[in-house]
């Protein structure tokens, strides 16, 4: 237990401490919110009267993709890559201890995360209405599903590689997740392609949750719970402790 609090500790201060983490699990989510919210350049999906309503649910989507997919994929590749993961297996914290410490971490970013974008957007205007309930679940579904991809690219690819497509998985998400323009407004073939993914599954759930409320529909969590599956699934088959 010790061995886990300190690891925990650890994995906590480096992801709230290192530029390059809060760039991309934080500043960006952020700043997309607060430009986008004053901004006129993008379509809202109809029935939307402001732009908060639309944008808070989905920058969270992008901040929970972000923290799973991006943020803990890249650390951990990175301490792979350079032989911490093999060096940690042997101590008394295990590989067990380092998971459930990594797991420990993304939850308390996501908090964070998700914290300071409901109160920017209370400041923007928004009101919240839905239901907290399926909000919550939707984030737990969303957290393993973008940690299941993060950690499947991480014990497969070595840092250098894993930077760029890992930033590129999240550049093309962000565009087809429909977190801050309506999947409605892509051409058809691309919005096909998006209702199969993660990233629209989240963002539509979180919208409908916190947003203008109404029913998510079946396939929303059909294909969130599907990659909240395979992606972990994926990681520990492929996962290697080592390069």
């Amino acid at each position: 237990m010790k061995a886990y609090v300190a690891q925990a500790k650890s994995e906590i201060r480096l992801s709230l401490t290192q530029g390059e983490s809060l760039l991309v699990t934080i500043l960006i989510p952020v700043m997309l919110l607060l430009g986008f919210s004053e901004v006129k350049v993008l379509p809202l999906p109809q029935g939307v009267h402001s732009r908060p309503e639309f944008l808070v649910p989905g920058t969270m989507a992008l901040a929970v993709m972000a923290t799973g997919m991006v943020s803990q994929g890249i650390a951990t590749a990175v301490d792979r890559t350079y032989g911490v993961l093999k060096r940690l297996g042997v101590t008394p914290l295990g590989k067990t201890g380092f998971l459930y410490a990594k797991t420990t971490a993304i939850l308390v970013v996501e908090i964070i995360q998700l914290a300071i974008l409901f109160f920017l957007g209370l400041l923007l205007g928004w009101h919240p209405n839905g239901n907290y309930l399926a909000f919550v679940l939707g984030v737990i579904l969303a957290t393993v599903a973008f940690s299941g991809i993060g950690l499947f690219l991480a014990g497969t690819l070595r840092s250098e590689a894993m930077i760029g497509i890992s930033n590129a998985f999240y550049l093309i998400l962000l565009f087809l997740g429909g977190m801050i323009f309506p999947v409605s407004s892509l051409p058809t073939v691309l919005a096909d392609i998006a209702n199969i993914l993660p990233a629209q599954a989240t963002s539509q759930i979180f919208y409908h949750a916190l947003g203008v409320g109404g029913r998510i529909t079946t396939s929303a969590w059909v294909v969130l719970i599907v990659w909240a599956i395979l992606a972990p699934a994926m990681a520990a088959k492929f996962f290697k402790w080592e390069s």
